[in-house]
């Protein structure tokens, strides 16, 4: 990891002089922007600190049974009522919306992992050899000797977990393992996060995966394994678009394949793109986002574009 001691000693300084706080999600929220907040208000609230967390989008609802805390659209609060905004993971998706409406006199944060981030604020901690944002957050604590409760450890254990994928991606370093045993002796319970977040699983949303798994194509030639689901799709079964999260990470599972994709239909004519892949696959996924105006990890990256998915003889198609 980086040494961000000059950076950690002014996040310090800026949460001391700060009343009003707005921690900002990333839009589409998964589990390590949700952790990063989650755990943040936690820590900024038993400061006695006037705390909002700012989405997009509402809080994802397999961590109702893990949190009291909601999201609130940026668009209902008055911006300029904060004396400092932290943005935590992917911040590139949401945040810069709502920069140029902050007063000058607000101070920004900004805590990510990913590694393309162009946007700038106050004080920046960007490590792209972090596993996540909930990483950096604990290092952070860790640094300023701040008590982890119980809570804070259970909120940063969702998105070491999240983006590690259960300790599975390439990206589950040492020092991810011995994070994540100091946040069970301080009391994260692994097995209900991973029952909240991977295991419970509703009707609908089986359904969904079903059809993307019986869409699912391989293309011998270059190993990439790809489905498409439309709103249609999602309708039909139920389900939200929350649902399709975990698609592409079981699509990269089948053996002799090397990277997959799933193109699904969103709002306002907007068509996403998540990749996956593994690190002895060989495959740089973000170079592919990167050709479509998107952008992530080597092994996690997604992209958006405008169109519709069309079904033709040869396969699919957006129009």
């Amino acid at each position: 990891m980086k040494n961000f001691t000059t950076e950690f000693k002014t996040l310090s300084y800026v949460i001391q002089k700060s009343q009003r706080i707005l921690l900002f999600a990333h839009s589409g929220p998964d589990g390590d922007t949700a952790g990063s907040v989650l755990a943040m208000k936690e820590y900024l609230t038993s400061l006695k600190k006037t705390v909002d967390i700012a989405c997009n989008d509402p809080l994802p609802t397999f961590l109702e049974s893990l949190t009291d805390y909601t999201f609130e659209i940026p668009t209902k609060l008055d911006l300029k009522n904060y004396d400092a905004v932290i943005a935590c993971d992917s911040v590139e998706r949401g945040f810069q919306a709502i920069l140029p409406t902050l007063p000058e006199k607000t101070a920004t944060v900004i805590i990510d992992h990913h590694p393309d981030i162009t946007i700038s604020a106050d004080v920046v901690i960007l490590d792209a050899t972090s596993s996540s944002a909930c990483e950096l957050i604990y290092e952070y604590l860790s640094s300023q000797n701040i008590h982890i409760t119980k809570n804070i450890a259970t909120y940063l254990m969702i998105g070491v977990l999240s983006d590690t994928g259960n300790f599975q991606h390439s990206n589950t370093s040492t020092r991810v393992l011995e994070i994540s045993s100091d946040l069970m002796k301080k009391g994260a319970s692994f097995s209900k996060i991973i029952q909240a977040s991977f295991a419970n699983k509703k009707l609908s949303t089986l359904k969904l995966w079903g059809i993307a798994f019986e869409k699912a194509k391989i293309n011998p030639k270059n190993g990439l394994i790809t489905t498409v689901l439309t709103q249609q799709d999602v309708e039909q079964c139920h389900a939200s678009t929350e649902d399709i999260g975990q698609v592409a990470s079981i699509l990269n599972t089948v053996p002799g394949t090397k990277f997959s994709l799933v193109l699904s239909e969103r709002d306002h004519g907007i068509i996403k793109g998540s990749l996956r892949s593994e690190q002895y696959k060989g495959v740089d996924v973000s170079q592919i986002a990167h050709l479509f105006g998107g952008g992530g990890h080597k092994l996690a990256s997604g992209f958006e574009v405008k169109g519709q998915i069309k079904e033709t003889e040869t396969g699919w198609e957006i129009v």
